[in-house]
């Protein structure tokens, strides 16, 4: 299959993946989100989500090495981990029997929902330092679960619980790290099923990739240097931005 031609699919498409990296570097995860809202905008909504998880998995390469086992909280993950598989089983089960106007719809909400909640809330929150609560990381880490392979959004149901920890940055980044890698390996198995009956969306993603270890490269220097504060900011404003797109779109076809 020929490589993708449309230069809107580069111009989109690279600076998506390439803040992925720097979110992957910086803060441990959480703007894979940020990729199926604008892939959707030139691709099809099944095709932006098969792109995006293999851009993830790849970026785990890359962040391991910038956030070693000595990075990460071993009391939270042994909780959240496992309580991770079981919402990616119910994630699959709903990307699979739900119409895809709906899983676009329900993308739109997790992605308003998700930059809605750091700038009303999240932003003037202190860390308490709140201790390892089994109920509370079962419960986040399956939602966790669920939103990751549905939308690529593991992140904020995981920050829930873990933001609240107050523990220190790189832990905290590490700790994401170790999560969104484990998630991505059982992941990727049915994603690879989906890639297979849609060989096209993985081409797509093959000349996406060498963004990544460029903008893992670059989050890490951020993360070490920089105050994570402005760069969240611009992040989660250009993903609100997406979700709303989407929501529009979305909502616009079920009711056309």
């Amino acid at each position: 299959m020929p490589l993708p031609t449309d230069p809107l699919f580069y111009l989109i498409g690279l600076p998506a993946v390439f803040v992925i990296g720097i979110g992957k570097g910086a803060f441990g995860g959480g703007l894979a989100i940020i990729g199926v809202p604008f892939l959707m905008l030139v691709t099809e909504p099944i095709d932006a989500a098969i792109i995006i998880a293999v851009v993830a998995s790849t970026t785990d390469v890359f962040a391991l090495k910038a956030f070693p086992m000595r990075t990460w909280s071993w009391p939270d993950i042994v909780w959240i981990a496992p309580a991770m598989l079981v919402g990616i089983a119910l994630g699959a089960l709903f990307f699979v029997l739900v119409d895809q106007r709906i899983l676009v719809l329900g993308i739109a909400i997790v992605t308003i929902v998700f930059a809605a909640r750091y700038f009303l809330r999240e932003r003037f929150e202190p860390q308490t330092g709140m201790p390892v609560s089994p109920p509370k990381a079962l419960l986040f880490g399956t939602i966790g679960g669920f939103t990751t392979f549905v939308a690529h959004a593991a992140a904020p149901p995981l920050s829930v619980y873990l933001l609240p920890r107050g523990l220190p940055k790189t832990i905290f980044a590490g700790t994401m790290v170790a999560l969104l890698t484990f998630s991505n390996a059982f992941k990727i198995i049915p994603y690879a099923w989906f890639g297979i009956q849609r060989p096209e969306a993985l081409w797509q993603a093959l000349p996406l990739l060498p963004a990544i270890p460029l903008g893992v490269w670059l989050g890490k220097r951020m993360h070490d240097r920089l105050d994570a504060n402005r760069l969240y900011f611009w992040c989660y404003l250009l993903v609100g931005a997406a979700g709303f797109k989407l929501l529009v779109d979305s909502v616009s076809k079920l009711v056309g």
